[in-house]
């Protein structure tokens, strides 16, 4: 499966709709058909967006986390009860639903963020306000081994 990477700034019209950028659109459609799901981040105010074949392999595994496991059945209500299925249509557009956008807090100027198998979609704002904030953060939290031994 080819990646998703990059930054786009778009815009969300007074429908809710966002234009994808070229660039992404020819691949969406031979891999998922132009069919997407479109979920909520439990972490941040920002969207989700995956291919649905990329989606279904991560619905399957929350769905097997145990029910009785707050935490699990917490992600399990969240990421799949917000999700959704879109569809890319011949414009480019994608109609994002008012749970969603209210959700992110999606005002006019939005940012799509590729993110390897998936997309984010944030607010313009929330999203430079973030980037600067983790910018700024210091190194000396914790680095994962497997990070640490990156060389980039």
């Amino acid at each position: 499966m080819q990646k998703f990477r990059g930054v786009s700034n778009l815009s969300l019209d007074a429908k809710g709709r966002i234009v994808l950028p070229a660039r992404y659109r020819e691949r969406l459609l031979e891999i998922c058909q132009s069919q997407l799901i479109v979920t909520i981040d439990t972490d941040q105010p920002c969207l989700l967006i995956y291919p649905q074949p990329e989606w279904e392999l991560i619905e399957e595994k929350i769905e097997a986390l145990p029910s009785f496991n707050p935490t699990a059945r917490r992600i399990q209500r969240l990421l799949i009860g917000h999700a959704t299925e879109v569809e890319v249509d011949a414009n480019g557009r994608m109609l994002l639903s008012n749970p969603l956008r209210e959700y992110a807090q999606l005002g006019k100027k939005v940012v799509l963020i590729g993110q390897g198998k998936k997309f984010e979609l944030w607010d313009e704002a929330l999203w430079s306000e973030r980037m600067k904030s983790w910018l700024s953060e210091s190194g000396d939290s914790e680095i994962p081994e497997a990070l640490a031994e990156l060389t980039l």
